[in-house]
């Protein structure tokens, strides 16, 4: 299983902080935000690599740090050639460059694996490990969700309806009349059997822009399970929640 990490944004919401420097590699505490996340995955003993998708104008800082690391798993960077936000690839495109090795580091192989595909900028309360052994028991692509009560948040992210055995029935991304109180945080494990579909998704629709887009267009196209997260997550996505995250995680 390879690991892939979605980190081509710019975190515009972030102002100076960002302009030139990626958001997954800021300190909390002694480590960085990316560093907290691959200590766990990298402990999976089903992931084989970790390979993080940036763009070009952070690729040298986050390649200075990967040679700084010394996970059990090798770390792969790969540059999708954008150096601006306006002309970001999206997430879903990003995953694309990553498993069919095209964009400037085309060297690559194809993958033919199963995927862990996660976002850079969160600290969980958990490990990835429940997340895959729950995969296993499955034996399909699989999404995390959450409950959220507010009207208000399910409204700005993804929201499915599931059946007494986890599978998804439906999912919608920013509903204004959300069918369940179910909501999903980016991070998803595709199966290597639904690889072709993950491959011809964009040309068959799928937006580009947000990860979500390709767990709704997989979702309507693939036998699906959702794991239900067994504690919290705190979602850096601001100035604001980035200073809450040093005074909470920062001694720890």
């Amino acid at each position: 299983m390879k690991n892939i990490v979605i980190a081509a944004g710019y975190a515009t919401r972030l102002g100076e902080l960002t302009r030139n420097f990626p958001k997954p590699l800021l300190k909390i505490g002694s480590n960085t935000i990316l560093g907290r996340m691959l200590d766990d995955i990298d402990r999976i003993a089903d992931i084989d690599e970790h390979i993080i998708v940036t763009n070009h104008k952070f690729a040298h800082i986050f390649r200075q740090w990967a040679q700084e690391q010394h996970y059990t798993k090798p770390v792969t960077i790969i540059d999708d050639g954008t150096e601006t936000n306006e002309t970001r690839l999206g997430a879903v495109c990003d995953l694309l460059l990553a498993i069919n090795g095209t964009g400037p580091d085309a060297s690559r192989k194809t993958i033919d694996d199963d995927l862990l595909v996660v976002a850079a900028d969160n600290i969980l309360h958990f490990s990835f490990l429940e997340f895959v052994d729950f995969f296993k028991e499955k034996n399909t692509s699989c999404i995390m969700c959450h409950e959220q009560p507010s009207l208000e948040k399910l409204q700005r992210t993804g929201v499915i309806v599931v059946d007494d055995q986890m599978r998804v029935l439906n999912m919608e991304e920013k509903p204004q009349q959300p069918k369940s109180h179910w909501a999903v945080p980016p991070f998803y494990i595709y199966k290597k059997d639904d690889l072709p579909l993950v491959r011809q998704s964009v040309d068959n629709g799928c937006g580009k822009d947000a990860p979500g887009n390709l767990a709704h267009y997989m979702a309507s196209h693939t036998v699906m399970h959702a794991w239900p997260m067994s504690a919290g997550r705190f979602d850096i996505g601001s100035l604001d929640t980035y200073n809450e995250a040093i005074e909470k995680y920062g001694k720890n």
